[in-house]
């Protein structure tokens, strides 16, 4: 079922968003000499240790879900002893009052045949990057160490995954914002085409969605994990924020902060700032990330010859101009960002995969493309993502800007510049919010976890998620790893083992650790 004007009642929904996985990296940590930040008591009397999370005493109803999750999204067959679990609760639509009414949020629960038993839930969110579940089905076909610690149970955001659908964008309007425009009446004036677009999309989900449109932000997701928190009856839980769900997560510790045992912030996205520094950030990830792809694709020998990178901006070049027919610009970048920031990106098979659907599109044959392309825009360009994503949007540029930045981003990234400048229209006309409050106080150690070549969020938003705990006064330790993807925690399993230890004991590692690629 989905989202209507009257009382929601929601259905279980197949999972639609794809990923996939491959075995993390597994190399040790390495210190980096710089100033401590957390992790070192400032007196000679050591912190209380913070509280532990507890198993849930009246759990969901979780039913199998392995083998449909992993193939809807294309992961091949389920590790052995994987176990995939599947289950729905119900929210307020929104916990003050204001708005009555429920809906049915969505979560996945992963375990290995060797997660203990009586081990406590880590709970992980995405946001609005890819789906909580799609995320977290990756990192359990990835496999590693943290499954073999404890459960992993994820929750969607409203509209998004699992949880209830949101069906409100026209075609067209979908089509357009995923194509920039490029095949519009406008199609030689850009960002005026996705300006309108987002206009048409704006009014369409709004009144739809009315009087619920103003409970798709961070706070009201926050409000969802806390909600299963009361369902379990527990009072304490670890919490997994992984890029945009870094934000979710924020907000969860400013709000529930006393609820809190475990805080780590994977990949966070920036705290704060506007639209455009923050897709900055990112396209300097997206070109670190294909760096490492066309470095690793010439160790292989792959079908892209001899200069990778050189041949992928030729073939954006040529689907700008419409020579991959019905494939744009943007749809080809939306299938090679998503596979950057996948798992499957680490696995040297699969970057000869990336390869050969490059080169075959190229001589013509777009089919095993166009399947990646689907893939990565079911993951990422839902409806339901279009309306958080607008939500939580902060200060977008005038389509002045935006036009101003089709040059200089071009010239400064030239595979991802252009239309990532175009794509900072779709939010235009969405009403813009107040940023999400910070945490005032937060006394419990956070561990942050970062990417160097970051293809989602790039590699910018520590300093400024950091900052603001600092500010709440809540220690805090960052760990970087050095290869390229999306999130740490499922492609390294240096990182992974961090996360082990912190959940564990309450242990931060080293400010300014290292984890080798």
């Amino acid at each position: 079922m989905r989202w209507t004007r009257a009382a929601v009642v929601a259905s279980a929904l197949s999972i639609v968003l794809a990923g996939c996985g491959a075995g993390p990296s597994d190399r040790p940590g390495v210190a980096v000499e710089r100033p401590a930040v957390g992790g070192v008591p400032t007196t000679s009397v050591a912190p209380a240790p913070p509280p532990t999370a507890q198993v849930p005493k009246t759990d969901l109803s979780w039913r199998d879900c392995t083998a449909t999750t992993v193939d809807q999204l294309g992961l091949g067959p389920a590790p052995a002893g994987l176990v995939l679990e599947c289950a729905e609760f119900s929210t307020p639509i929104d916990a003050s009052g204001s708005v009555l009414g429920s809906f049915r949020a969505g979560a996945m629960r992963a375990r290995t045949a060797q997660t203990p038993a009586g081990a406590p839930p880590l709970v992980l969110t995405s946001g609005t990057d890819r789906s909580s579940t799609a995320t977290l089905a990756g990192m359990a076909v990835a496999g590693g160490t943290l499954l073999t610690d404890r459960p992993v149970v994820a929750v969607d955001r409203r509209g998004i995954g699992t949880s209830q659908a949101i069906d409100c964008l026209p075609p067209s309007v979908r089509r357009g914002l995923a194509d920039n425009g490029q095949f519009g009446p406008e199609a030689n004036q850009p960002i005026e085409a996705v300006t309108g677009y987002s206009q048409d999309g704006t009014i369409a989900c709004r009144d739809f969605l009315q009087p619920y449109e103003g409970t798709f932000d961070a706070p009201h997701a926050a409000d969802d994990i806390e909600q299963l928190r009361k369902q379990w009856q527990v009072e304490h839980i670890d919490l997994l924020g992984a890029g945009n769900g870094a934000r979710v997560a924020l907000s969860y510790a400013r709000k529930f902060g006393d609820h809190l045992s475990r805080l780590v912030l994977d990949a966070p996205e920036p705290v704060g700032g506007d639209a455009v520094t923050k897709e900055d950030q990112r396209l300097q990830g997206a070109e670190a990330a294909l760096k490492g792809f066309a470095q690793r694709c010439v160790g292989l020998s792959c079908s892209l010859g001899a200069d990778p990178r050189a041949a992928v901006e030729a073939l954006v070049d040529r689907a700008a101009s419409g020579g991959l027919g019905d494939i744009s610009a943007n749809a080809l970048l939306t299938g090679i960002t998503g596979f950057l920031g996948a798992p499957r990106a680490d696995q040297p098979a699969r970057v000869t995969e990336l390869a050969d659907a490059l080169s075959a599109a190229g001589r013509g044959d777009r089919a095993a493309l166009t399947t990646l392309i689907q893939r990565e825009s079911a993951a990422t360009a839902a409806d339901g993502q279009f309306v958080n994503r607008c939500t939580d949007t902060q200060q977008p540029p005038t389509p002045v800007k935006a036009q101003e930045l089709t040059t200089t981003w071009d010239q400064k990234y030239p595979v991802f510049g252009r239309a990532a400048a175009i794509a900072l229209m779709e939010c235009a006309a969405w009403p813009v919010a107040t940023a999400p409050a910070m945490p005032e106080k937060l006394a419990l150690p956070v561990l942050v976890l970062g990417g160097v070549a970051d293809p989602v969020v790039g590699s910018g938003g520590s300093s400024s998620v950091t900052g603001a705990l600092g500010a709440a006064g809540a220690t805090h330790a960052t760990l970087t790893w050095q290869g390229w993807g999306h999130p740490v925690s499922t492609h390294s399993s240096c990182a992974q083992r961090a996360v082990v230890t912190y959940l564990k004991e309450g242990k931060l590692p080293g400010d300014g650790t290292a984890c080798p690629a």
